[in-house]
């Protein structure tokens, strides 16, 4: 019977989506938008004026993703492969950009600095972040350690949260259940008050789940592994003085999540995970042409394991960024900086100790637009002190080219990156080695962007290569610094509105090479050489709008020791339809692998087969 009701409502979503001619992006697209102002950029540029290659998750694309969560977002981008997406959704994610290692990347929060230096690799858990508490998403490819230093190998991902309302008081949520007993609710209130705006919002979510290991020899003993979720974003924001807005905020978000012992090993098992996350952002208005930035963040990471082998991680990461923008003209951009990271972990039952690193960096960029009314060129550096490792100097050169008014562009970026060595690395408990240096890349990326038809066709077309020296690996004797490992890639970004009906799409394709010792081995585990991605949406009527998304993943390597395992391709196919009632009411339904695909992400561990999500959202002011 549930069956039955899981085929008839996917073949009802998916009919319901062709009829309609079919995803989601088009006029949302970050390539149509390109008066859009990015600020991960430091420099509140619009994309029309930087070379570099951005993507831009709309606030219209985020609010029809509440049946998502942020790692499936995430992994429906071009070049951006989020490992476990797809899996049981409590299963730790892993993002690649670019085929780089799961770390490579910075995640930034409002633009301030989250991570997690006691968890592999250092990077911040997605798991931890409501999709209902975003606003939108920026996503800067490519090697950005100039503006963001250590870890920002591949790219940075910008969470720009839900922020104040019109004057008043705003009330808005969400109510979803759906597939493997999932449920969540989310109520917010915003407004503001004169100088004053503010914006707190409340996210339950949960979930049966279903198993994380696979059940290789189909006993059907294995147990669900669910996960309960609780999370509290508030940020306020008020003129404290001419020209000077201070804005305060706070997060917290503790977990339960069920896990199994490993590829195709049921166990009952459990962790409870928390995240805290305070500061404040601050701009002083010197003049029109001078502003004063003052960023710091505390982020507090905490998780405890019950197994087999019980174990506690404790992680602290402090930041601390001053900056100053001065604009010589409209097209004359400086930026001058300095920021300090002050990171600390603690892993009770391991050793007694809690090792800590400082990593103090000054930094500048130069920008200039329309010189000689076509060339855009940025440039900066940045000087790295680390009081372990010692020194280093990171730099970055972007020119781009506007032509036949903006409708042809050329670019191309060469830059510099690297990723200090964690503190797990230098001085766990598992194959610790103080001698490790950073891991150093150059990088080189080339394109070019079209937008005719009134814009309402646009391609972007973006080559690169990173080279990685001194890459950390854990061999048998611990962590040790190898060769060096070389990334290409190739992405293909089209999009095309016509009238209601939008289209975007997407092709990936990633290869790379780890050299040790002389001797060259080749591909990326758990990243697909080649992805592709077809999105079609209508506005079928002022209410109604219905999307379809199709996405193919090729083969890839995982491990199975002491040897790897190649896994086949696999292809998806998702629906989405929505309904305004009034302009503050909708109800939406989000159906998920409507071919029911059977497939793995990664080796050993379940993928969910057709899910469904449904409920409504409403915003009252």
């Amino acid at each position: 019977m549930k069956k039955d009701f899981y085929k008839n409502t996917a073949g009802f979503a998916l009919a319901f989506s062709v009829l309609g001619s079919t995803s989601t992006f088009a006029q949302d697209s970050s390539r149509v938008l390109k008066d859009v102002v990015v600020s991960a950029t430091k420099t509140d540029q619009k994309q029309l004026q930087t070379g570099k290659v951005i993507t831009v998750i709309t606030a219209d694309q985020i609010a029809r993703s509440e049946g998502k969560s942020l790692a499936q977002v995430l992994n429906e981008q071009a070049g951006v492969t989020v490992a476990g997406a797809n899996s049981n959704p409590g299963l730790n994610k892993s993002i690649f950009i670019r085929g780089a290692a799961s770390g490579f990347v910075v995640t930034l929060v409002d633009g301030v600095l989250v991570g997690d230096p006691s968890s592999s690799g250092g990077a911040f858990d997605i798991r931890l972040f409501p999709i209902s508490q975003i606003e939108r998403i920026e996503i800067i490819k490519g090697g950005q350690s100039t503006l963001y230093g250590s870890d920002a190998v591949a790219g940075v991902i910008n969470i720009i949260t839900k922020k104040g309302g019109p004057e008043g008081i705003g009330v808005y949520g969400t109510l979803t259940g759906g597939s493997y007993g999932s449920q969540k609710q989310n109520v917010g209130f915003n407004g503001s008050e004169g100088k004053f705006s503010y914006n707190v919002s409340y996210t339950h979510n949960q979930t049966d789940g279903i198993s994380e290991a696979a059940d290789k020899n189909n006993t059907g003993t294995f147990d669900k592994d669910g996960f309960n979720q609780s999370a509290l974003n508030a940020n306020f924001s008020v003129e404290a003085a001419r020209g000077l807005r201070i804005s305060p905020f706070f997060r917290f978000t503790s977990g339960s999540y069920k896990y199994d012992n490993g590829a195709f090993a049921d166990a009952n098992n459990q962790s409870l995970n928390r995240f805290y996350n305070a500061g404040l952002t601050s701009q002083y208005q010197l003049n029109n042409r001078n502003r004063l930035n003052l960023n710091y963040g505390y982020t507090g990471s905490s998780a405890s394991y019950e197994s087999a082998y019980p174990s506690s991680n404790i992680g602290r990461l402090h930041l601390v960024d001053l900056y100053y923008n001065h604009d010589f003209t409209d097209q004359i951009k400086l930026l001058l900086g300095v920021d300090n990271r002050y990171t600390q972990i603690k892993q009770i039952g391991a050793a007694n100790v809690t090792p800590d690193a400082n990593l103090f960096a000054a930094y500048g960029s130069l920008s200039a637009n329309k010189i000689g009314g076509f060339l855009n060129l940025e440039g900066g550096g940045r000087y790295n002190d680390h009081n372990r490792y010692g020194h280093n100097f990171t730099f970055d050169l972007t020119p781009s080219i506007n032509l036949l008014q903006d409708k042809l562009i050329f670019f191309g970026t060469v830059s510099s990156a690297f990723k200090a060595p964690l503190l797990t690395e230098l001085f766990g408990p598992y194959g610790a080695n103080s001698d490790l240096k950073p891991q150093k890349s150059i990088n080189y990326e080339a394109g070019f962007s079209t937008a005719f038809l009134d814009n309402s066709f646009n391609l972007r077309v973006s080559l690169f290569r990173r080279k990685l020296r001194d890459a950390i690996v854990y061999l048998t004797n611990g962590y040790t610094n190898f060769d060096r490992q070389n990334d290409q890639g190739l992405e293909i970004e089209p999009s095309y509105k016509y009238k209601k009906l939008s289209f975007n799409g997407f092709y990936s394709f990633v290869d790379g090479t780890a050299i040790r010792n002389g001797v060259s081995t080749y591909g990326l585990l758990r990243r697909p050489k080649q992805s592709f991605g077809l999105t079609a949406a209508v506005q079928a009527t002022g209410k109604l709008y219905v999307s379809a998304n199709f996405r193919s993943y090729g083969q890839r390597g995982d491990y199975n020791y002491p040897t790897n395992v190649t896994l086949p391709a696999y292809q998806l196919l998702d629906a989405y339809a929505q309904y305004g009632i009034n302009g503050r009411i909708k109800v939406f339904a989000d159906v998920k692998n409507i071919l029911n695909k059977r497939y793995q992400e990664i080796y050993g561990y379940n993928t969910m087969g057709t899910n469904f999500n449904a409920g409504v959202s409403f915003s009252f002011n």
